[in-house]
């Protein structure tokens, strides 16, 4: 091969890579809007008398894609349960709520059988401390209920709303919330050749308080999976890498225009599995794709590479939660999705002011 034929992908590579740094650099950053929090009200006890609904499937139709009914800041009110049952609710005020609407949906013109795995599964096990424990598989954590949830600063974790409240009341398990950080097995300190292989021991750590906007709270299916996100809160922290959050960016943003996410699938119990595919659509809240998962994925931190302007460099972030399964009806036609909640704008704005507690480091996404 002459030498400037083996040159040529490199070339090709370096040129994409320039075109997306320049493009990254010509479109503005999101504007963030500001959330004004009211003094919370205190609201009656929980009864914690929901099941867990790990399965979590919703039907929508061409209405679940219009814009939310209603003013916003009462979707982005939020309530926060205490680890003693009490709880409180918080409303906001919103300053320039006017958001960008994501591009519009093109539906592919045929059907699919209702499934979670697409053709030949697609997933890891990730396994060995080289990689379990190691950075970004680290951040995935266990939440007590069923589901995953994601490392978003040193005490707070992002996971499903639906994984913790049903949207009329909290889930049973919620009552004494638990977040699981795997951590190497115990091997045989005498003789580590004869120690078989075991999998990584869970360490239980308490979540001291729950936040889950209202948007989610008694609201119908099809829409309040829009708001299906919860933070939980942890007693202490976890002195673990965690990943930030970033407003979810279109596809055509992404590296490669893949999303990824690892969670505790239930079909394997005791693995953390990993897996990654291109987005299919996108719509203003949520995130369509075909990512094999199964009934325990579900708050798992979806995450792709975004451009970072600060750093220079293309960096991992959290831009969405999986939630799980929508039959959509389009045109007479169903199809079947797996969907992520986007990080908006909004609910960034939201999310962060949890983790901070003020708006001041809340300004850029």
């Amino acid at each position: 091969m002459p030498p400037h034929d083996r040159c040529l992908p490199t070339l090709l590579y370096l040129l994409q890579l320039f075109l997306s740094r320049a493009l990254s650099i010509l479109q503005p950053p999101p504007h963030i809007p500001t959330l004004g929090p009211h003094t919370p009200t205190p609201l009656t006890r929980s009864h914690f008398s929901a099941q867990t609904q790990l399965d979590f499937t919703t039907h929508c139709n061409s209405s679940c894609f219009h814009t939310h009914e209603g003013a916003l800041s009462d979707k982005l009110a939020f309530e926060t349960l205490y680890s003693d049952g009490s709880r409180t609710l918080t409303t906001v005020d919103v300053e320039d709520d006017n958001e960008d609407l994501a591009p519009s949906i093109n539906w592919p013109r045929h059907r699919r059988i209702k499934r979670q795995i697409y053709g030949a599964d697609g997933r890891f096990n990730i396994k060995g401390d080289n990689f379990l424990l190691d950075y970004p598989f680290s951040t995935a954590v266990r939440i007590s209920t069923g589901c995953t949830g994601v490392l978003v600063s040193q005490l707070h974790v992002l996971t499903a709303a639906h994984c913790v409240h049903d949207g009329k009341d909290y889930v049973k398990g919620a009552r004494k919330l638990k977040v699981g950080f795997l951590i190497n097995p115990v091997v045989n300190s005498t003789n580590p050749e004869l120690s078989s292989p075991k999998r990584p021991l869970v360490r239980w750590v308490r979540v001291k308080r729950t936040r889950v906007p209202k948007g989610w709270i008694q609201g119908p299916q099809e829409v309040s999976m829009d708001f299906d996100y919860a933070l939980l809160e942890l007693r202490w922290p976890h002195r673990r890498p965690f990943m930030r959050l970033s407003v979810a960016p279109s596809s055509d943003d992404l590296a490669g225009k893949r999303i990824h996410f690892s969670g505790f699938d239930s079909d394997r119990p005791g693995e953390l599995v990993y897996r990654f595919c291109p987005v299919e659509e996108e719509s203003k809240d949520l995130i369509y794709q075909h990512c094999d998962a199964r009934p325990g994925a579900s708050g798992s931190g979806v995450y792709g590479r975004v451009w970072d302007d600060t750093l220079e460099r293309w960096e991992r972030k959290v831009i969405g939660i999986f939630s799980g399964h929508q039959w959509l009806e389009i045109d007479g036609e169903n199809r079947d999705y797996n969907v992520a909640v986007r990080i908006t704008p909004l609910k960034f704005a939201q999310i962060c002011y949890w983790v901070h507690g003020n708006r001041l480091d809340c300004v850029h996404g």
